[in-house]
């Protein structure tokens, strides 16, 4: 029975009914036996119940027990009828529940399990005797039991059945799971137990006709090893569920964590992925999928439908403006490589039809087959309305969140035509209800993003992923816009933007090699302050630029005053190192490309093939128009 806080409304009411039948049926037994006693002989079977009763094996995967004192209990409704079974079954509840109250604190849980099998015997063995059409008690009507064996599966079935179902319900209630789905699943196969306690029963019934303690001394040895067999079965389901449980668990954490390394390239939070995921299970469950394989697909699919973006270039993903027709074009292409990728993982239920279709339409308008209505898989359809509403809802770098009236709006707009009707209602309906989840999910997300970009020994695995996306994504549009440039200042305009986003460098100087007085000549400078650098000339092999283009190699983190002398003193604060690129075509020297910063060593060696790959476009489009100059000359000063 499901703890009392973990009902709802109608769980409740479910318990209270069935624990009120249940106290109803004890006390009228107590009462009967009373104003009726019988033998003393059943107190040794409530015994002997008490006793295989703590014998108690529990069933994998619910929150259920079985015992193998049934026989004892089939026993005592044979030979003394309902009431002294139903007294001894609710004692046998009652004594298990403080046998385990460590696991099963809750009073009402203890209530519940105790009156439901106490109704469960005492309707039972009413119905037995109904069926035979005897007196309980009146053995000499009711033997030989082989006249009666109809009612005698009755009782069992019955038993069975009862017993079964009241738990199956109440598990239902706390599981928010479908109750017939999950007695097929847990209970059919412990009918045995109670077939084998009639047949027992049975037996001993016909046989001794009272409790014969030798025969007792017989059955009780083949009910400990009944209950050893049942205990070893299900020990080692219960274990095999474990570690289904175990890999299942990993399969899932592999499968968040390739979605983590998806999501840090494309820029979006995994609050995002995480919302999804929960609206689209949610969304599932209210539009009556129960197949575990579809929800399991669904929610693996909400985390890696847009694996395939691993292809995408990241200037394509991340373009704060509305992308060109060729560069739709080829995000088109995500859903089908990432169908092609996940094709190869043996996946035991279907993401990848999902994965492949989730931007297919309604009305077959879509991508990448155009399949429309029904035809698109039922995953697919969900996902498109939930992650659309979830972009609209958090903000982007070209445009703020929308507020949710709008995103609905807009969902709404989409309605036959871009989305499944039904799923669109639905979840309009549904989201004050399921919205709390995806956002709690959501924020517990972001925070664990957070915290697994910290660590002692440096940036995450996923924070350089996100660095190195955000560098390409830089770096694409850096080229993109030094390809346009009409001036050398331009081209350092558009590298000293990208620089700076990327490298802690503040102030950028393009040196122009001018071969007739063999030095270095400021052509172009882009900073703070870069006025006072304006006309600077270095001889070729002085200072931290001359020494960079004399060797033509690469100087990183050289002391800026080294190369600047007082003029390094006159920004606020002061430069404190270099790195200095020469520019080389074809063994002649163009000029040097020098970069400062306000730190001491702060150039690392990764900032160092940033420079190079930055200095390389620039280089190219200098060689592209060798007309290439400044828009302003500076008075040449030799310093």
């Amino acid at each position: 029975m499901p703890q009392q806080q973990q009902l709802s409304r109608a769980g409740y009411v479910y318990v209270t009914c069935v624990i009120a039948a249940g106290v109803a049926a004890t006390t009228y037994s107590v009462i009967q036996l009373v104003v009726e006693p019988v033998s003393n002989q059943w107190l040794i079977l409530a015994a002997l119940t008490l006793l295989t009763g703590s014998f108690s094996v529990k069933i994998p995967s619910i929150a259920a027990r079985i015992s193998v004192s049934d026989a004892f209990v089939f026993a005592s409704v044979l030979l003394f009828g309902p009431a002294p079974a139903t007294v001894i079954v609710a004692v046998d509840c009652f004594v298990i529940s403080l046998w385990l109250r460590d696991e099963n604190r809750s009073p009402v849980r203890s209530l519940f399990n105790l009156s439901a099998v106490a109704l469960a015997i005492w309707l039972a063995s009413e119905g037995f005797f109904w069926l035979a059409g005897v007196r309980p008690g009146d053995l000499s009507h009711l033997l030989p039991l082989e006249n009666h064996l109809w009612p005698l599966f009755a009782l069992a079935s019955s038993y069975f059945l009862l017993n079964s179902w009241l738990v199956a319900i109440a598990l239902g209630f706390e599981k928010r799971q479908g109750v017939v789905g999950l007695w097929w699943r847990n209970f059919p196969w412990f009918s045995l137990n109670y077939f084998g306690g009639v047949s027992v029963a049975a037996l001993l019934v016909s046989y001794t006709r009272s409790v014969d303690l030798s025969a007792i001394g017989i059955i009780v040895p083949l009910l400990v090893i009944s209950y050893l067999t049942h205990r070893t079965s299900l020990g080692r389901i219960e274990d095999s569920k474990r570690h289904v449980e175990q890999l299942s668990d990993l399969y899932l954490s592999t499968i968040e964590t390739l979605a983590m390394a998806v999501d840090a390239k494309d820029q979006i939070t995994h609050g995002h992925i995480r919302r999804v995921q929960v609206y689209a299970l949610e969304l599932a469950k209210l539009l009556g999928v129960k197949d575990e394989r579809q929800l399991k697909a669904i929610e693996a699919a909400a985390l890696l439908h847009d694996m395939g973006k691993l292809a995408i270039p990241e200037h394509i993903l991340n373009k704060p403006g509305k992308l060109t027709g060729p560069e739709f074009d080829k995000m088109k292409l995500h859903a089908e490589i990432g169908a092609d990728l996940l094709s190869s993982v043996k996946f035991p239920y279907p993401v990848v039809p999902i994965v492949r279709h989730h931007h297919e339409q309604w009305s077959g308008r879509g991508y990448p087959a155009g399949i429309a209505g029904t035809d698109i898989p039922l995953g697919a359809r969900i996902l498109a309305v939930v992650d659309c509403f979830d972009a609209l809802t958090s903000d982007r770098p070209y445009r703020p969140r929308l507020a949710i009236e709008e995103a609905f709006a807009i969902i709404l707009q989409g309605r036959g035509s871009l989305y499944d009707p039904l799923i669109v209602d639905t979840f309009v309906a549904a989201y004050p209800q399921i919205a709390p989840n995806a956002i709690r999910a959501g924020a517990e997300a972001t925070s664990l993003m957070r915290i697994s970009d910290v660590s002692d020994s440096g940036p995450s695995p996923l924070h350089k992923i996100r660095a190195s996306a955000t560098e390409t994504s830089v770096i694409d549009a850096y080229r993109r816009r030094v390809g346009s440039a009409r001036t050398s200042a331009d081209a350092l305009a558009a590298a000293a933007e990208c620089l700076r986003q990327l490298t802690a460098a503040t102030v950028f100087v393009f040196y122009r090699y001018d071969k007739n007085c063999d030095a270095l000549t400021c052509e172009n400078a882009v900073g703070d302050r870069h006025e006072v650098l304006e006309g600077l000339t270095i001889a070729l092999g002085t200072r931290v630029s001359g020494w960079s283009a004399a060797t033509r190699r690469v100087s990183v983190n050289a002391d800026a005053s080294l190369d600047l002398n007082q003029i390094a003193t006159r920004y606020s604060p002061s430069l404190r190192c270099t790195l200095s690129v020469p520019l080389i075509n074809e063994n002649a020297l163009i000029g040097v490309f020098t970069a400062y910063a306000s730190q001491p060593d702060a150039f690392r060696e990764s900032d160092r093939y940033t420079f190079e790959q930055v200095v390389t476009e620039f280089q190219k489009q200098l060689l592209r128009n060798p007309q290439l100059h400044s828009v302003v000359a500076f008075p040449l000063h030799r310093q």
